[in-house]
């Protein structure tokens, strides 16, 4: 028997919403569990049986999972918002609901994954987990050692300092 899920994160794993689009779902009403209506907050039992507006949704199995890897380039921004017309979504084009794992800069171009697992996402995102990442960066100023001295120790970004890492002058 799994563990009781909450409400948002059930409805996320079907694929079908973002977990602020289940939240949305639940406070207007339209979430039941087991023909309750459902609070947020609350969790779901293994078996239980909930809808979303009158559908019964179910979470992704491993045979439903969709994992692709793309060369994102340059110009496309990673986010599914549909109010930036170069959205990786829209440039994917997949049949099913998808998102970015992570997120590259706008004027980047490298790898990059897109799936409609939640859980997958979690898991390679949180920090937590330790996922080694890497970046080959061309900049167009000279590389000096207090430069990468200054990366290595971390840089602040939105408010945070980012974790300290490895640098190397290619």
């Amino acid at each position: 028997m799994h563990k009781p899920t909450r409400i948002n994160k059930y409805i996320t794993s079907t694929g079908l919403y973002s977990r602020k689009a289940a939240d949305r779902l639940v406070q207007k009403g339209l979430v039941l569990i087991d023909g309750e209506l459902a609070k947020l907050g609350d969790k779901v039992l293994d078996g239980a049986e909930v809808t979303v507006d009158g559908k019964i949704i179910q979470p992704i199995t491993d045979a439903e999972t969709i994992v692709i890897a793309l060369n994102k380039p340059v110009g496309i921004v990673c986010t599914a918002a549909k109010t930036d017309a170069r959205n990786i979504v829209d440039f994917v084009a997949h049949d099913s609901r998808v998102f970015p794992i992570g997120r590259l800069d706008k004027d980047s171009q490298g790898l990059i994954f897109l799936t409609n697992k939640s859980d997958l996402a979690d898991k390679i995102l949180r920090s937590g987990n330790r996922h080694e990442k890497e970046y080959l960066v061309t900049v167009n100023k000279a590389i000096t050692g207090e430069f990468i001295a200054g990366m290595s120790g971390g840089v602040p970004v939105l408010g945070e300092v980012t974790k300290a890492c490895k640098v190397i002058r290619e």
